[in-house]
């Protein structure tokens, strides 16, 4: 892609290299740890799913009960398969019998270790079909299907109630949407187990469960039947169930995940260390499913000034890439993040955000970039709303955008009705079609405004990333260079739930992975 922006090459290459050696150092923190979660998903992966009688889910119980035995660290895998070996039974039954009482992974006898090895690479290699079958069905649909033209249009259900989340859904996907995201009821990424089956009352939004994401992915493979086109179902897949999540999002066909290296640290105050581990092991699994992460720069902006912090926002989805391409998820799988939310009344602000867009478009050409719409500025002056939505929709076409998230008119004033989406939808439609090739037609002046802007922020993001290398991720975040957050890294929540490995830890659904994504193991 030639450059609109006149883009000096060596300073992207200096940026990208310096994110590459932040992610080089920190792997190696990463490989060398497992957490709750990580385990977790490994026995849903294995197949385990449930509640005992108290509501509690069947992994949590499992991974408890090994954690305070002090297995855990050994990778829970290794006492499944011999606790499978010695009953004769399966992951679901085995797990069962330990949430009854009826099994102590500590009373096991010694089992032989290639046994162990032999059943562990069996479930592995039947988690991976799973998975590949969904895959294989969504490719499927794409393939029957027209194929709509970038930018997406992707509009929010958050009813609370899944059932009225569908409904809504359907409607919005007649209206012209083409991703449909459930947002996540309030406070959820701070739940260290995932809430079972279909939930009717949330806070803000839906909880996120693998029963609500069968039920929607049902409803819009009905709606897409019906209109001929295939309708993606995005969902949040962070917080500390997040390769839970994950997992959950490939065994029912999700197709876009809220995913972020950074965000939950920043954003939610879950433990540095906690979150590194867990993004790996929840992106490999994304990565196989055909699933493409959203990053969540777009928060950056809300905290800090987004004129000052352009340049944070270019570092991060650098971050971003390099810790996403160490998990083996390939260039268009990566939803980058950004947003539309400079304050509308600075001169020539239209100019700052149209350079920040096609900065992220030439610096992550492959990417389906996911654009924000503009949430910090908007009144309860819903015409002036409107006009500030339709200057964000002119951006994302002419500059190539993957992904827009449609504004809402009413943004300041309360969750969207169905009437408010379509407006949404009509808005981004007419805009888009209206300028389908003006990114293609327009050249930007030599040494203008908008080369300045972007070769400014190109500069500055590429000396915090050298600057983030020399004094490394962990005591940056504890600094608050990113949103203005401080983040040390013994702090926040869920650090008690990492754990180093063993030197006999055996978890052969992430060697799986790392196989099928042509990754060193």
């Amino acid at each position: 892609m030639a450059s609109k922006l006149d883009l000096d090459s060596r300073i992207i290459d200096r940026a990208r290299q310096a994110a590459s050696d932040i992610a080089d150092t920190m792997d190696a923190f990463i490989r060398e740890r497992t957490t709750v979660a990580v385990e977790r998903t490994t026995l849903r992966l294995l197949g385990v799913d449930g509640v005992d009688e108290d509501d509690v889910p069947l992994p949590n119980v499992v991974v408890d009960h090994a954690l305070e035995a002090g297995l855990l660290a050994e990778g829970i895998t290794r006492h499944i398969a011999r606790a499978m070996i010695h009953t004769g039974r399966d992951a679901q039954t085995v797990s069962e019998a330990i949430a009854e009482g009826d099994l102590t992974l500590t009373d096991l006898p010694l089992i032989d270790e290639a046994q162990i090895q032999e059943l562990g690479q069996e479930l592995a290699a039947e988690a991976m079909a799973r998975i590949a079958a969904r895959r294989a069905e969504r490719d499927d649909f794409l393939d029957r299907f027209e194929k709509r033209p970038a930018p997406l249009h992707y509009v929010i259900v958050a009813t609370g109630n899944i059932y009225e989340d569908a409904v809504q859904a359907r409607t919005a996907a007649r209206q012209g949407a083409d991703i449909i995201a459930v947002i996540r009821s309030t406070g959820q990424s701070l739940l260290d187990f995932v809430p079972y089956g279909p939930t009717t009352e949330g806070f803000g939004g839906t909880y996120a469960t693998q029963a609500n994401f069968k039920i929607m992915r049902e409803a819009l493979d009905e709606v897409g039947e019906e209109l001929g086109r295939y309708i993606h179902l995005c969902n949040y897949c962070s917080g500390l169930c997040m390769p839970e999540i994950a997992a959950m999002g490939a065994i029912e066909r999700l197709d876009m995940m809220l995913n972020d290296a950074l965000y939950g640290i920043l954003f939610r105050d879950i433990n540095p260390q906690r979150t590194f581990v867990d993004q790996y092991f929840s992106r490999m699994i994304n990565s196989a499913a055909g699933i493409v992460i959203n990053t969540g720069e777009d928060n950056y902006l809300t905290t800090a000034d987004a004129v000052e912090a352009a340049h944070t926002v270019t570092a991060s989805q650098f971050i971003n890439e390099q810790f996403a391409l160490r998990s083996g998820l390939p260039p268009v799988q990566m939803g980058l993040g950004h947003a539309m939310e400079m304050d509308p009344t600075i001169e020539n602000g239209f100019l700052f955000e149209l350079a920040q867009a096609q900065l992220a478009r030439e610096l992550f050409p492959e990417a389906p970039l996911k654009y924000m719409p503009p949430t910090k500025y908007m009144t309860g002056n819903i015409f002036r709303g409107h006009i500030q939505d339709a200057l964000f929709n002119l951006i994302g076409g002419w500059t190539g955008q993957g992904i827009q998230l449609l504004g809402m008119m009413t943004e300041a004033m309360h969750t969207p009705h169905m009437g408010d989406r379509y407006l949404a939808i009509e808005n981004a439609h007419y805009v888009m079609n209206n300028t389908r090739q003006l990114g293609e037609e327009i050249e930007f002046k030599s040494g203008g405004i908008i080369q300045r802007r972007a070769q400014q922020v190109l500069a500055e993001a590429c000396q915090l990333l050298e600057d983030v290398r020399e004094k490394g991720m962990f005591d940056t975040l504890a600094a608050g260079t990113f949103a203005d957050v401080f983040r040390p890294v013994d702090g926040g929540k869920g650090l008690s739930g990492v754990l180093r490995r063993a030197p006999d830890y055996f978890n052969p659904v992430e060697d799986a992975l790392r196989e099928s994504l042509d990754l060193t193991i």
